[in-house]
């Protein structure tokens, strides 16, 4: 166990930042500004696996996401492949650095520039407006979005619509496998393995029947790459986890709190103000809470020494929530301007599907503000037990329709 640099005497407390607990039952956010106030980099012991520093201000955190010289990628990007070995090292665009980064990302980010994606739009929308039609009395605002990533996995991957729930649980593994409703009797370790194993046998058989008849979309595109097949399967993994796991939490948590502080009706009759909307809920949701990087040499972060090989753990969540960036940052504001979060990660790394997420958030709100009125909660909201996803998993409310 290691010491905390000099001039950090005054920690917020005992503090166990990769329990699962914390984000599924406690208050993150209290701890975080805590830690931004008096220990920006911190040590964090984890048990069986050495530890993590924790960088929770939004400076440190670009510095460190920006920086790939001197913190890598190749070792795995979230806490769960702490200690554990990278099996996509520099196979995947997500754990590799440039070069080798970009030869992977390059081609897939053509096909995914807001320009790009625009055209799925109209099948977006119809897709959303179904997912919308049932939502009269009261229902699970969480079960009624938890089928919003199809509204692009299907145009970008050609997964189909009666896969989803399979693939929904499997990816509940691989990103919150402490969770009760998915963790095994096993554990959470052999709930990550089973997860990952589930999806990269599912995504083989995806990548093998594009290649008998090709469809001209991103598995297309991975495939046409000099990658080995195992390679083609580690990039659509990605692809998957980074567009699924994440996106249907932004609205949910920001229905929730838009239902606390008295303010959907507020929103919802500004619809030209949607796209501040969409960038106001996805700082304030933050729900991909951290990335890991390992450092390449001995360094530092502000004024914390940090030695080769160390995991650097960068708290979103926290940086989004910076008071020195943030004016306010614990209210979700309509009208913030600028609004540079980190919701979507920064530098070379920064989230791929980034412009088909805010497609598909833009047109979510819409149709949401254009059919209802006005939400009520109709009972206790659940959070995912999760140190990496921070989601809602069950939000009963009961909508007014226009």
């Amino acid at each position: 166990m290691r010491t905390p640099p000099c001039g950090h005497t005054r920690p917020p407390g005992r503090l166990h930042l990769a329990d699962p607990d914390l984000h599924g039952v406690g208050d993150p956010h209290s701890l975080w500004r805590a830690l931004r106030r008096w220990d920006p980099v911190r040590w964090q012991p984890v048990e069986g696996r050495s530890g993590f520093w924790a960088v929770t201000r939004y400076a440190d955190a670009r510095a460190v996401l920006n920086d790939h010289s001197r913190f890598t990628s190749t070792g795995g990007v979230m806490l769960n492949m702490l200690g554990r070995p990278e099996p996509a090292q520099n196979q995947q665009f997500a754990a590799s650095d440039p070069p080798r980064h970009g030869l992977i990302r390059g081609p897939l980010h053509h096909r995914m520039t807001t320009r790009a994606v625009a055209r799925h739009a109209p099948a977006i929308r119809s897709f959303v407006r179904e997912l919308l039609r049932p939502a009269d009395g009261v229902v699970d605002f969480a079960e009624i979005t938890s089928a919003l990533p199809l509204a692009f996995l299907g145009p970008l991957m050609g997964i189909p619509v009666a896969d989803w729930p399979d693939l929904a649980r499997w990816v509940s593994m691989s990103v919150a496998e402490h969770d009760p409703d998915v963790v095994l009797p096993d554990g959470p370790s052999a709930t990550l393995d089973r997860g990952h194993r589930e999806l990269f046998a599912y995504l083989l058989n995806l990548v093998l029947a594009h290649r008998r008849h090709p469809r001209g979309d991103l598995v297309d595109v991975l495939g046409a790459m000099p990658l080995r097949p195992g390679a083609v399967v580690a990039n659509c993994y990605s692809l998957l986890l980074g567009g699924s796991a994440a996106i249907p939490h932004v609205p949910r948590a920001t229905l929730a709190e838009l239902i606390r502080a008295g303010r959907y009706e507020d929103w919802a009759r500004q619809p030209e103000r949607v796209d501040r909307a969409v960038e106001e809920a996805l700082r304030f949701t933050s729900p991909a809470g951290h990335f890991m990087r390992l450092a390449t040499r001995d360094t530092s972060v502000g004024d914390v020494p940090i030695a080769a090989g160390d995991a650097v753990v960068v708290w979103l969540g926290s940086a989004n929530r910076d008071e020195s960036v943030f004016a306010d940052p614990d209210t979700l504001t309509l009208d913030r301007h600028p609004n540079r979060h980190l919701a979507f990660g920064d530098g070379r790394h920064y989230c791929l599907g980034a412009a088909v997420a805010r497609l598909t958030l833009r047109v979510f709100f819409e149709e949401l503000f254009t059919t209802f009125a006005s939400f009520e909660l109709a009972g206790d909201i659940e959070r995912v037990r999760s140190n990496w996803l921070g989601g809602i998993k069950r939000m009963p409310v009961e909508g007014r329709r226009r």
